[in-house]
């Protein structure tokens, strides 16, 4: 399993961010303009959050699922333990800190705008066959979207007797459109190839790694696949905390969208998807706030 890195300054990126997609569903950027400095200071932010009490004030609101989610407040299908990890949900219109609102809202903006720049490269690399089938353009489902959601993610030091009876995230695919995972501040993250082995996804500072969804594999008729990941615990400093920060993107419900977004849910609901490093459980509906799987 090769999974590319990209330079997203070269003239050939879209090509080689598709491929890398289409083969292994996903690919890693390098060079782009979300700094190394601007990722680190974020996470120093929300570690600062995470190891305070006045985290509890953010409760998650169970309706709108935005705010804090305690540690193993869930766990995968199946699975006997709850993953080892807390986190926060960032919506455009949901609850964030007001000490970290600025720098956070900012973020957000900027990763959804890369995220919806990538899905225009892959919009110019699709097969005629494949993109007659679209509605709109994979950019154009991102018009006037606030379903997007930035999960900012603190797994905690493993404890001893935790190491062999639980997982920071368990297996799982993203139901979303791509993910744009910011590099974790430690390994872990693992990909499925189709033989059943698992291989390390690279993580170096300020590199951000992109993943395909159920949502994508659904409208380019498994054009680029949904690919199964994980993440490990630590296997060498166990006792350090890991933060991640995925952005899933969601297309907006409603018209050319609706029937992508009924389609996901029908298929998904009867699998439970699990939670992982860069998964969601939530889907845009017509409401006017995400519905749940």
């Amino acid at each position: 399993m090769h999974i590319q890195t990209i330079d997203y300054q070269a003239d050939n990126a879209p090509h080689f961010l598709a491929q890398s997609l289409r083969e292994t569903g996903f690919a890693v950027l390098r060079n782009h303009p979300i700094t190394a400095e601007r990722i680190d200071a974020i996470y120093a932010s929300w570690g600062s959050f995470f190891a305070s009490e006045g985290k509890q004030d953010y409760l998650r609101d169970p309706i709108r699922q935005d705010g804090y989610f305690p540690f193993k407040s869930e766990h995968a299908k199946d699975a006997d333990e709850k993953d080892l990890k807390e986190f926060f949900h960032v919506y455009p219109w949901g609850q964030v800190p007001e000490n970290l609102a600025t720098e956070t809202r900012a973020f957000y903006k900027d990763l959804v705008g890369l995220g919806v720049e990538l899905l225009g490269w892959l919009d110019s690399q699709l097969p005629a066959d494949i993109s007659d089938k679209l509605s709109v353009p994979l950019r154009e489902m991102m018009i006037k979207s606030e379903q997007s959601l930035l999960r900012i993610l603190h797994y905690p030091p493993v404890a001893v007797d935790e190491r062999s009876a639980a997982i920071r995230a368990a297996a799982h695919e993203d139901i979303n459109l791509i993910t744009l995972l910011v590099a974790g501040s430690q390994p872990g993250l693992q990909a499925k190839d189709n033989q059943g082995r698992w291989h390390e996804v690279p993580c170096d500072s300020g590199m951000i790694t992109i993943n395909n969804g159920d949502m994508l594999a659904l409208a380019s008729d498994n054009y680029f696949p949904s690919t199964t990941h994980r993440v490990v615990n630590p296997g060498e400093n166990p006792n350090q905390s890991r933060y991640s920060m995925p952005m899933f993107l969601h297309p907006r419900p409603g018209k050319g969208q609706e029937g992508l977004c009924h389609s996901i849910l029908r298929t998904i609901s009867s699998r439970r998807k699990v939670f992982g490093e860069g998964d969601q459980r939530r889907m845009p509906s017509s409401s006017s706030h995400p519905g749940a799987i």
